[in-house]
Protein backbone atom coordinates (compact mmCIF):
# COMPACT_ATOMS: atom_id res chain seq x y z
CA UNK A 1 0.00 0.00 0.00
CA UNK A 2 1.45 3.59 -0.76
CA UNK A 3 0.26 6.25 0.88
CA UNK A 4 0.04 9.98 -0.75
CA UNK A 5 1.22 12.70 1.07
CA UNK A 6 1.50 16.38 0.39
CA UNK A 7 2.33 20.22 1.71
CA UNK A 8 -0.12 22.33 1.99
CA UNK A 9 0.37 24.85 -0.88
CA UNK A 10 -1.11 21.83 -3.23
CA UNK A 11 -4.19 23.88 -2.43
CA UNK A 12 -6.35 20.96 -2.78
CA UNK A 13 -10.31 21.49 -0.41
CA UNK A 14 -10.91 19.30 2.05
CA UNK A 15 -13.37 17.43 -0.34
CA UNK A 16 -10.63 16.20 -2.76
CA UNK A 17 -8.19 15.76 0.05
CA UNK A 18 -10.56 12.98 1.53
CA UNK A 19 -11.71 11.65 -1.75
CA UNK A 20 -8.20 11.07 -2.84
CA UNK A 21 -7.09 9.87 1.19
CA UNK A 22 -4.40 12.46 0.43
CA UNK A 23 -2.36 13.88 3.98
CA UNK A 24 -1.57 17.35 3.95
CA UNK A 25 1.96 18.72 5.66
CA UNK A 26 1.14 21.96 6.88
CA UNK A 27 4.14 24.67 6.04
CA UNK A 28 4.29 27.65 8.32
CA UNK A 29 3.17 31.16 8.45
CA UNK A 30 4.73 33.73 10.62
CA UNK A 31 2.77 37.20 11.14
CA UNK A 32 4.69 39.17 13.40
CA UNK A 33 5.96 37.15 16.59
CA UNK A 34 3.37 34.80 15.90
CA UNK A 35 3.96 31.52 14.22
CA UNK A 36 0.41 29.53 12.08
CA UNK A 37 -0.18 26.42 10.23
CA UNK A 38 -1.33 26.57 6.65
CA UNK A 39 -4.72 25.38 6.34
CA UNK A 40 -5.02 24.64 10.50
CA UNK A 41 -5.12 27.65 12.49
CA UNK A 42 -5.15 30.56 10.32
CA UNK A 43 -7.20 31.53 7.46
CA UNK A 44 -6.43 33.73 4.08
CA UNK A 45 -8.75 36.49 5.05
CA UNK A 46 -6.83 36.72 8.29
CA UNK A 47 -4.06 36.88 6.76
CA UNK A 48 -4.81 39.67 4.40
CA UNK A 49 -6.12 41.54 7.18
CA UNK A 50 -2.84 41.35 8.71
CA UNK A 51 -1.05 42.54 6.25
CA UNK A 52 -2.89 44.94 5.51
CA UNK A 53 -3.42 46.81 9.02
CA UNK A 54 0.67 46.45 9.27
CA UNK A 55 1.63 46.96 5.49
CA UNK A 56 3.98 44.44 5.19
CA UNK A 57 3.45 40.70 3.48
CA UNK A 58 3.49 37.43 6.06
CA UNK A 59 6.70 35.11 6.31
CA UNK A 60 6.71 31.80 5.27
CA UNK A 61 8.95 28.83 5.86
CA UNK A 62 9.29 25.09 4.92
CA UNK A 63 7.52 21.90 6.44
CA UNK A 64 9.14 21.70 10.57
CA UNK A 65 11.23 18.44 10.03
CA UNK A 66 9.90 17.67 13.49
CA UNK A 67 6.52 17.98 11.67
CA UNK A 68 7.82 15.81 8.77
CA UNK A 69 9.12 13.05 10.38
CA UNK A 70 6.33 12.47 12.87
CA UNK A 71 3.98 12.31 9.84
CA UNK A 72 5.70 10.46 7.60
CA UNK A 73 6.89 7.65 10.56
CA UNK A 74 3.13 7.41 11.23
CA UNK A 75 2.80 6.16 8.29
CA UNK A 76 5.84 3.73 7.97
CA UNK A 77 4.85 1.98 10.75
CA UNK A 78 1.46 0.94 9.34
CA UNK A 79 3.93 -0.76 6.72
CA UNK A 80 3.26 1.37 3.69
CA UNK A 81 5.45 3.06 1.18
CA UNK A 82 5.14 7.04 0.55
CA UNK A 83 5.14 9.23 -2.11
CA UNK A 84 5.71 13.03 -1.14
CA UNK A 85 4.96 15.93 -2.96
CA UNK A 86 6.55 19.34 -2.26
CA UNK A 87 6.27 22.71 -3.75
CA UNK A 88 9.07 23.63 -5.99
CA UNK A 89 12.47 23.54 -4.93
CA UNK A 90 13.36 27.20 -6.26
CA UNK A 91 10.44 28.63 -3.90
CA UNK A 92 10.99 26.58 -0.93
CA UNK A 93 12.84 24.29 1.42
CA UNK A 94 10.27 21.30 1.92
CA UNK A 95 11.42 18.70 -0.27
CA UNK A 96 14.77 19.07 1.55
CA UNK A 97 13.18 19.10 4.72
CA UNK A 98 11.15 15.58 3.55
CA UNK A 99 14.73 13.88 2.33
CA UNK A 100 16.16 14.56 5.71
CA UNK A 101 13.23 13.41 7.39
CA UNK A 102 13.71 9.99 5.29
CA UNK A 103 17.00 9.49 5.85
CA UNK A 104 16.48 10.03 9.58
CA UNK A 105 13.70 8.13 9.43
CA UNK A 106 16.43 5.19 7.53
CA UNK A 107 13.26 4.71 5.04
CA UNK A 108 15.20 6.60 1.83
CA UNK A 109 14.14 3.26 0.15
CA UNK A 110 10.58 3.66 1.05
CA UNK A 111 9.77 7.41 0.52
CA UNK A 112 9.98 8.85 -2.70
CA UNK A 113 9.65 12.68 -2.34
CA UNK A 114 8.38 14.51 -5.06
CA UNK A 115 9.59 17.78 -5.84
CA UNK A 116 7.10 19.09 -8.29
CA UNK A 117 8.62 22.13 -9.88
CA UNK A 118 5.35 23.90 -9.33
CA UNK A 119 2.64 25.46 -6.76
CA UNK A 120 -0.90 25.59 -5.61
CA UNK A 121 -3.01 23.06 -7.92
CA UNK A 122 -0.08 22.73 -10.38
CA UNK A 123 0.99 20.20 -7.11
CA UNK A 124 -2.50 19.53 -6.87
CA UNK A 125 -2.90 17.66 -10.49
CA UNK A 126 0.40 15.58 -9.73
CA UNK A 127 -1.29 14.48 -6.34
CA UNK A 128 -4.45 13.21 -7.89
CA UNK A 129 -2.83 11.47 -10.44
CA UNK A 130 -0.36 9.63 -7.72
CA UNK A 131 -3.03 8.76 -5.31
CA UNK A 132 -5.56 7.49 -8.79
CA UNK A 133 -2.22 5.29 -9.20
CA UNK A 134 -2.39 4.52 -5.94
CA UNK A 135 -5.91 3.41 -5.40
CA UNK A 136 -5.47 1.44 -8.22
CA UNK A 137 -2.58 -0.86 -6.88
CA UNK A 138 0.64 0.85 -7.96
CA UNK A 139 3.64 0.70 -6.18
CA UNK A 140 5.42 3.82 -4.93
CA UNK A 141 8.53 3.89 -7.38
CA UNK A 142 5.92 3.17 -10.34
CA UNK A 143 3.83 6.18 -8.87
CA UNK A 144 7.28 8.04 -8.64
CA UNK A 145 8.44 7.12 -12.32
CA UNK A 146 4.86 8.30 -13.75
CA UNK A 147 4.87 11.85 -11.69
CA UNK A 148 8.14 12.46 -13.11
CA UNK A 149 6.76 12.38 -16.86
CA UNK A 150 3.84 13.81 -16.14
CA UNK A 151 5.44 17.19 -14.33
CA UNK A 152 6.35 19.17 -17.55
CA UNK A 153 3.19 18.48 -18.74
CA UNK A 154 1.39 20.66 -15.73
CA UNK A 155 0.83 23.89 -17.12
CA UNK A 156 0.41 26.68 -14.20
CA UNK A 157 -0.02 30.39 -14.84
CA UNK A 158 -2.47 32.78 -13.04
CA UNK A 159 -3.21 36.76 -13.17
CA UNK A 160 -2.99 39.20 -10.39
CA UNK A 161 -5.30 41.41 -9.16
CA UNK A 162 -3.24 43.66 -7.46
CA UNK A 163 0.73 44.17 -7.13
CA UNK A 164 0.99 45.50 -4.12
CA UNK A 165 1.70 42.30 -2.05
CA UNK A 166 3.80 41.20 -5.16
CA UNK A 167 6.13 44.93 -3.80
CA UNK A 168 5.73 43.87 -0.40
CA UNK A 169 7.27 40.56 -0.81
CA UNK A 170 9.86 41.92 -2.49
CA UNK A 171 9.00 40.18 -6.29
CA UNK A 172 8.26 43.93 -7.90
CA UNK A 173 9.33 46.87 -7.55
CA UNK A 174 7.73 50.03 -5.49
CA UNK A 175 7.32 51.95 -8.55
CA UNK A 176 5.84 48.97 -10.85
CA UNK A 177 3.87 48.43 -7.94
CA UNK A 178 2.88 52.23 -8.21
CA UNK A 179 2.65 52.38 -12.13
CA UNK A 180 0.80 48.97 -12.07
CA UNK A 181 -2.41 50.45 -9.39
CA UNK A 182 -2.65 53.66 -11.46
CA UNK A 183 -2.94 51.70 -14.87
CA UNK A 184 -4.87 48.88 -13.78
CA UNK A 185 -2.03 46.26 -14.69
CA UNK A 186 -2.84 43.05 -14.08
CA UNK A 187 0.37 40.64 -14.75
CA UNK A 188 -0.12 36.85 -15.99
CA UNK A 189 2.54 34.94 -14.20
CA UNK A 190 3.65 31.37 -15.21
CA UNK A 191 5.39 28.34 -13.56
CA UNK A 192 8.08 27.45 -15.77
CA UNK A 193 10.91 24.95 -14.57
CA UNK A 194 9.96 25.35 -10.70
CA UNK A 195 9.97 29.41 -11.35
CA UNK A 196 7.75 32.01 -11.38
CA UNK A 197 7.95 34.18 -14.90
CA UNK A 198 6.49 37.13 -15.54
CA UNK A 199 4.20 37.35 -18.59
CA UNK A 200 2.02 39.96 -20.74
CA UNK A 201 0.29 42.49 -18.38
CA UNK A 202 -3.70 43.04 -18.77
CA UNK A 203 -4.71 46.33 -18.49
CA UNK A 204 -8.94 47.15 -17.12
CA UNK A 205 -11.01 45.73 -14.93
CA UNK A 206 -10.73 42.25 -13.28
CA UNK A 207 -13.31 40.57 -14.81
CA UNK A 208 -12.36 41.26 -18.25
CA UNK A 209 -8.83 40.85 -17.74
CA UNK A 210 -9.44 37.24 -16.58
CA UNK A 211 -11.53 36.16 -19.43
CA UNK A 212 -9.19 37.64 -21.48
CA UNK A 213 -6.14 35.31 -20.00
CA UNK A 214 -8.55 32.18 -20.17
CA UNK A 215 -9.89 32.91 -24.06
CA UNK A 216 -6.14 33.22 -24.90
CA UNK A 217 -5.32 29.47 -23.73
CA UNK A 218 -8.05 27.96 -25.74
CA UNK A 219 -6.24 25.97 -28.28
CA UNK A 220 -4.18 24.28 -25.76
CA UNK A 221 -7.38 24.04 -23.27
CA UNK A 222 -8.46 21.78 -26.13
CA UNK A 223 -5.27 19.60 -26.28
CA UNK A 224 -5.15 19.29 -22.39
CA UNK A 225 -5.95 16.06 -20.34
CA UNK A 226 -9.37 15.50 -20.58
CA UNK A 227 -9.68 14.62 -16.21
CA UNK A 228 -10.05 17.67 -15.17
CA UNK A 229 -8.52 21.60 -14.94
CA UNK A 230 -8.63 23.75 -12.04
CA UNK A 231 -9.55 27.29 -10.98
CA UNK A 232 -7.74 28.25 -8.06
CA UNK A 233 -8.27 31.81 -6.66
CA UNK A 234 -7.18 33.94 -3.99
CA UNK A 235 -10.24 35.33 -3.03
CA UNK A 236 -12.37 36.56 -6.44
CA UNK A 237 -15.47 37.78 -7.07
CA UNK A 238 -17.88 34.98 -7.02
CA UNK A 239 -19.13 36.57 -10.74
CA UNK A 240 -15.71 36.57 -12.07
CA UNK A 241 -15.12 32.37 -11.02
CA UNK A 242 -18.45 32.08 -12.61
CA UNK A 243 -17.68 33.77 -15.94
CA UNK A 244 -14.23 31.27 -16.31
CA UNK A 245 -16.20 27.66 -15.36
CA UNK A 246 -19.16 28.62 -17.87
CA UNK A 247 -16.42 29.67 -20.30
CA UNK A 248 -14.51 26.10 -19.31
CA UNK A 249 -17.59 24.04 -19.84
CA UNK A 250 -18.41 25.43 -22.81
CA UNK A 251 -15.15 24.08 -24.47
CA UNK A 252 -16.93 20.63 -24.00
CA UNK A 253 -13.52 18.79 -23.05
CA UNK A 254 -13.04 18.38 -19.38
CA UNK A 255 -14.62 15.73 -17.04
CA UNK A 256 -14.33 18.11 -14.10
CA UNK A 257 -14.09 21.89 -13.73
CA UNK A 258 -12.81 22.21 -10.25
CA UNK A 259 -12.87 24.99 -8.63
CA UNK A 260 -10.22 25.93 -5.09
CA UNK A 261 -9.24 28.63 -3.24
CA UNK A 262 -5.46 28.70 -2.56
CA UNK A 263 -4.24 28.03 0.75
CA UNK A 264 -2.22 31.06 3.42
CA UNK A 265 1.12 30.30 1.76
CA UNK A 266 -0.28 30.80 -1.80
CA UNK A 267 -2.58 33.66 -0.73
CA UNK A 268 0.60 35.34 1.59
CA UNK A 269 2.09 36.03 -2.08
CA UNK A 270 -0.36 37.01 -4.39
CA UNK A 271 -2.82 38.79 -2.59
CA UNK A 272 -6.78 38.44 -3.01
CA UNK A 273 -8.08 38.39 -6.13
CA UNK A 274 -5.61 36.29 -7.99
CA UNK A 275 -7.30 33.73 -10.40
CA UNK A 276 -5.13 30.88 -11.99
CA UNK A 277 -6.28 27.74 -14.55
CA UNK A 278 -4.08 25.09 -13.84
CA UNK A 279 -4.05 21.87 -16.62
CA UNK A 280 -2.32 18.72 -17.80
CA UNK A 281 -1.32 19.30 -21.42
Amino acid sequence: MVKIIADSTCDLSEDLVEKYDVEILPLNIVLGDEEYQDGVNITPDEIYAWADEHKTTPKTSAVGIDVAMEVLGRFLNQGKEIVAFAISGDMSTTANVLRLAAQELEAADRIYVIDSANLSTGIGQLVIEAAIMAQAGADACEIAEQIEKLKPRVRASFVVDTLVYLYRGGRCSGLAALAGGALKLHPRISVVDGRMIPGKKYRGKMGHVVVSYVREMEEELKRAKRERVFITHSGCDPEIIAQVKEYLESLDHFDEILVTRAGGVISSHCGPGTLGVLYIL
